[in-house]
């Protein structure tokens, strides 16, 4: 696998301004955690959590004053992707549009590789 950086993975502008939002209410320093994890109905998952700090090892994606923390095992998964926000009739949920990804499932949030 090829070192994969931050900077392989796009933030969208919606996504952008939901994660600034939700980090607003917390501590200065906080950021947006996204990872993959082994599990769900297709072998591996997205998590997402706000974290009081990154970590040294993290890649960090920065856009419009939104800080997203990818650890160094999850980022080769990301390659490529594009982390959206998105409301509609079905509900409000962030999305990611990964190349990688085999298939996923119906809620997109779990996807094979």
């Amino acid at each position: 696998m090829t070192a994969t950086m931050a900077s392989d993975v796009a933030l969208t502008e919606q996504a952008a301004k939901r994660i600034v939002a939700l980090l607003s209410g917390e501590a200065p320093g906080s950021v947006f955690r996204v990872s993959v994890e082994g599990g769900g109905c297709s072998g591996f998952q997205y998590q997402f959590a706000i974290d009081a700090a990154p970590t040294a090892e993290d890649a960090l994606l920065e856009r419009d004053g939104a800080r997203v923390a990818i650890d160094p095992a999850s980022i080769g998964f990301l390659a490529g992707a594009r982390i959206d926000f998105v409301a509609d009739l079905m509900g409000q949920s962030f999305r990611i549009e990964n190349p990688n990804a085999t298939s996923s499932c119906g809620c997109g949030t779990s996807f094979s590789l």
